[in-house]
């Protein structure tokens, strides 16, 4: 069961009911700077994250202005789209709301994830899919500094995932082992432990005992969570 961190109590609390009701994520964007899209970002998590488990989910999007901009930058790192939100009280009878906010963000009633804001010392967005895994990096309490040097840090581990992933695909399936399917999921259903799973995606790659077919479906699993494309690379030329 996937647990979150209360912002409000600082104690944890179930992110999905019981019965597996509908569960409403809303993200409240006031900006289209990175931190904004941080928290979109982690509202991204949220819903995968549920969906994983078996949770349906509406997910929202409520903020200011320069929603175009936030959208667009979304997308390109792959989230889900989320509906507007005019009206973050109207519901239709789920049993939770959670609530995705920028630690100095506004203050609604209810569950809260707090996002930690993120600072950038270069402007260089030009691969979407880095910048994500590089905001991904650090849990999502914790600040994040964008350096150059970070940048290309994600870019070369996505390369090197890419080009493993397409290369193990080559070799027979074979089934996740339990203890990494639990140790995967034990990680995201801790207060969205996103580094635990990056963790777990290290000791796969490296570990000698494993079937490069168990590392291709660990990775293919993983990344229904991370939204990295890890299989993009899958048939082209090694």
């Amino acid at each position: 069961m996937l647990r979150i961190i209360d912002a409000r109590s600082h104690e944890p609390v179930d992110a999905a009911p019981a019965r597996r009701g509908l569960t409403r994520v809303v993200v409240h964007a006031h900006g289209s700077d990175t931190t904004n899209l941080r928290v979109l970002l982690v509202g991204d998590l949220l819903v995968r994250a549920l969906e994983l488990g078996g949770t349906p989910v509406w997910a929202l999007l409520t903020g200011g202005r320069r929603q175009a901009e936030l959208r667009a930058d979304a997308a390109a790192l792959g989230m889900h789209p989320f509906e507007d939100s005019p009206d973050v009280g109207a519901g239709l009878g789920e049993a939770q709301a959670v609530h995705v906010v920028a630690e100095d963000g506004p203050l609604p009633d209810g569950v809260r994830i707090a996002v930690a804001p993120v600072a950038v010392d270069t402007p260089d967005h030009s691969d979407p899919a880095a910048l994500r895994l590089a905001l991904l990096t650090r849990h999502h309490s914790a600040p994040v500094r964008l350096e150059r040097a970070s940048l290309g840090d994600a870019r070369d581990t996505l390369a090197r995932w890419r080009t493993a992933v397409a290369r193990w695909a080559r070799q027979p399936s074979r089934p996740i082992p339990d203890d990494v399917r639990g140790r995967l999921r034990d990680a995201w259903e801790d207060d969205l432990d996103v580094p635990g799973v990056l963790d777990v995606l290290r000791h796969v790659e490296t570990e000698p005992d494993l079937a490069d077919g168990a590392r291709f479906e660990t990775y293919a699993y993983a990344d229904r969570l991370l939204g990295l494309e890890l299989t993009r690379d899958l048939g082209s030329p090694s």
